[in-house]
């Protein structure tokens, strides 16, 4: 059986540590936090898990700070998490068990990361990052912000999820640390221009995040996944810049690199829908619901354009062109996913009245 260290590094998080680290402590054979700079109780909460609570001077790079923390572990593998995630009864067991079973001359494994959710718990993006890697590798991370751990040799890709539990509203330190690094002359990355584009589409600076989206899409080194991705953003930076003649294209560019997906074909229904034409609005609804999952491991989901949202839009679409018991189907399919959704709720009610009478025929 190998031995795990959790390497952490934290800053102010007090009211998500101990959750996180209650839930991987029969895992970890050593837990190794790095504190940043906490002005609250978050080193003392650590302290009741670990002796190895160690501080690290911030200097606006995360990736220093997680290579920090990997050189202080003395295990045969490292896992890494942030204060925010949290192991899930059933895959914390998962991982368990990938401790006692794993092939020694695995280099590094991935895990799936349910990274974002709906009001109503469903996961709403997930993909698939690097989280456990052999020590003796001394693989680093890279990025100052929004840092990447680069590995070579075997990978295994595991059926272990981490859940994101956010807490915290997102800030503009990200934002800011690059703006600074800019003002420094700092050479972006391919991933720090990627990142950059993000951080300024989140603070909705549409304009800008576009101008970094496109320096990054014309890059040899991105791949096709990325390059999906990143239309999906453009296209909603087009959107709420009003520019739909733009938002059509860069939807459309994603076709070049695979077969549609959902989010776009969700993209493309609400067009159509926006015109009142009920018939094209559902052509791409149903393929959104047809289209097979990535092939690629790797690929960023987003679940809703694939579950719930496009039958809630086949259900507005057959109420409109008079097919209540299509309507009724969809909509009862999207119920499942959001039992709690009074919209759809009081959908359903209202087909299975006009059903009524033609269900007692």
């Amino acid at each position: 059986m190998i031995t795990i260290s959790l390497c952490m590094i934290v800053k102010n998080e007090q009211d998500t540590l101990q959750r996180c680290l209650e839930s991987v402590r029969d895992i970890a054979d050593e837990i190794v936090i790095v504190d940043t700079g906490s002005t609250d109780q978050t080193k003392e909460i650590a302290g009741k898990f670990t002796p190895h609570v160690i501080d690290f001077e911030w200097i606006d790079d995360f990736a220093a700070a997680r290579n920090f923390s990997f050189a202080q572990a003395t295990m045969d593998y490292i896992l890494w998490l942030d204060a925010d995630d949290v192991l899930l009864p059933e895959n914390r067991q998962k991982l368990l068990q990938l401790k006692q079973s794993l092939d020694p001359s695995v280099d590094a494994i991935s895990m799936e990361y349910h990274c974002a959710f709906d009001d109503h718990g469903n996961v709403t993006l997930n993909v698939r990052r690097i989280r456990l890697v052999k020590r003796l590798k001394n693989y680093q991370w890279q990025g100052a912000v929004h840092e990447d751990l680069s590995v070579k040799g075997i990978i295994y890709d595991s059926d272990v999820v981490v859940t994101h539990k956010q807490m915290h509203d997102a800030s503009d330190r990200n934002l800011k640390i690059y703006e600074n690094l800019l003002r420094q002359g700092k050479e972006f990355t391919t991933r720090d221009l990627q990142h950059y584009a993000r951080e300024l589409h989140h603070h909705k600076m549409y304009e800008q995040a576009i101008e970094y989206y496109l320096k990054f899409m014309v890059l040899d080194d991105v791949t096709p996944e990325d390059k999906i991705f990143v239309c999906g953003k453009m296209a909603d930076c087009y959107y709420h810049l009003g520019d739909r003649d733009k938002e059509l294209e860069i939807t459309l560019k994603s076709f070049d690199y695979d077969i549609p997906r959902p989010e776009f074909c969700c993209r493309l229904g609400y067009r159509f829908l926006e015109k009142v034409e009920f018939h094209q609005a559902a052509f791409w609804y149903k393929l959104a619901i047809e289209t097979p999952p990535p092939k690629n491991q790797w690929a960023i989901v987003n679940h809703p354009s694939r579950t719930w949202l496009p039958h809630m839009q086949l259900g507005l679409c057959y109420y409109q062109l008079g097919e209540y018991e299509l309507s009724y189907r969809h909509n009862s399919i999207a119920l499942t996913y959001r039992p709690d959704d009074e919209q759809i709720q009081n959908n359903v009610k209202l087909l299975e009245e006009l059903l009524q009478p033609v269900k007692a025929r």
